[in-house]
């Protein structure tokens, strides 16, 4: 696991996301990296019961807002070199991976989580 230094410009996964981010603080096990950009929106749905839609709870998960501190444990963190890019046009093409990705089944839980998903591209660029 490598070590990063405050200030350094990362890959944070956290949760079912993963942002590009810069270190805030070393909190000994755990990052508080500052998010930059989305560059995998959050799941959509029960994270315990991953395509299902009967009898559980179906969750609207937005993705962390920009400049959003979040404690990201260091295992969970990478370097990232590539440009990073605006936080809002990165949140669109992430909003549009998970489009994709969800309109190529024919399922359910796809149609569930396309719902959320346009309810939250609503709210996010409204």
């Amino acid at each position: 696991m490598a070590e990063f230094e405050t200030g350094s410009v990362v890959k944070a996964h956290y949760k079912t996301g993963v942002y590009a981010g810069e270190i805030v603080e070393d909190r000994g096990s755990m990052y508080l990296v500052k998010v930059l950009a989305v560059l995998k929106h959050p799941q959509q749905g029960d994270l315990h019961n991953p395509g299902q839609t009967e009898n559980v709870f179906f969750h609207q998960r937005k993705a962390l807002s920009q400049y959003e501190k979040a404690n990201v444990s260091k295992s969970a963190v990478h370097l990232y070199e590539d440009e990073v890019p605006s936080y809002e046009d990165s949140l669109k093409q992430a909003l549009n991976n998970l489009k994709e990705k969800l309109n190529k089944k024919d399922d359910d839980f796809s149609k569930l989580a396309l719902q959320r998903v346009d309810e939250l591209e609503h709210q996010y660029f409204s």
